[in-house]
């Protein structure tokens, strides 16, 4: 079974063993990186319980991650919150007001403005990233067109302070890596969260964990990794892992239709 905490674990200790540096989203937008270092994110769309079992994996090895909260019930837990929080992890707010406020713009701003203060109770936050509503008809940073997030002291939004056109260039060192489609390399199943540079046409071969772990420890010219999860899928329990897998299968499918139907 791929995606399981044990899987993470040793994930987590290959790449520590290879000499990178483990950095928060924060940190990265702050400057503070080392010439070789990867920076985990957490998108945690529902079931904290999964995520503060992968945020205490983290402690256990002196590694830091980001963690995103969005402000529906199955993801905003206060309890799980803090415990993520109390682990040093970085808290921060995975935004998809647009999407809650049916494409308002103004009011879309409003609730962001309130549930960014909110999830700074907890920690001040400092970095957003975008929920990819994947059946919704609109993408949320879309609010960015009319306003700048950086105008609430936020530092960094992934999507565009981190991924750019050199992400995952073949001969490159900047690499970005999601498991959005229960798989490293679903772009094609990917309606928003998507790599921008060129995994995507096969040049980068990087489909299960064991894949992931031999090519960043294998490519030495690889220095900036951002790899993102969601914590949900990752569990050693067979029959929730199971679920998760036939749940993703059929959710890909539909995804898949979503995004050729974009293309046309």
């Amino acid at each position: 079974m791929d995606f399981t905490p044990s899987t993470y674990h040793r994930l987590l200790t290959a790449l520590k063993e290879n000499g990178y540096e483990f950095i928060t989203f924060k940190d990265y937008c702050s400057g503070e990186r080392s010439e070789k270092f990867i920076i985990l994110r957490h998108d945690v769309d529902k079931k904290p319980v999964k995520s503060l079992a992968l945020a205490q994996i983290e402690a256990s090895l002196g590694i830091h991650a980001t963690y995103y909260f969005r402000i529906v019930p199955e993801s905003n837990q206060p309890d799980f919150i803090r415990r993520i929080a109390d682990l040093g992890h970085e808290i921060a707010y995975h935004y998809e007001d647009l999407t809650i406020c049916k494409g308002d713009t103004e009011k879309a701003y409003e609730s962001f403005q309130k549930n960014l203060a909110y999830f700074s109770t907890y920690y001040p936050v400092k970095t957003i990233s975008m929920h990819g509503s994947p059946a919704g008809k609109y993408d949320n940073r879309d609010i960015w067109n009319h306003y700048d997030y950086r105008d609430f002291d936020i530092i960094g939004e992934p999507y565009f302070d981190f991924l750019d056109e050199n992400v995952n260039e073949p001969d490159g060192n900047k690499f970005y890596f999601t498991d959005t489609a229960g798989m490293w390399d679903g772009d094609k199943y990917n309606v928003r969260d998507k790599s921008i540079g060129r995994s995507s046409n096969g040049k980068v071969k990087v489909h299960t964990t064991d894949d992931l772990i031999r090519f960043l420890t294998t490519n030495r010219n690889v220095r900036e990794v951002m790899i993102n999860t969601h914590p949900q899928r990752w569990t050693d329990n067979k029959a929730e892992w199971l679920f998760e897998y036939t749940t993703q299968k059929a959710k890909n499918r539909v995804k898949k239709i979503i995004v050729n139907r974009r293309k046309e």
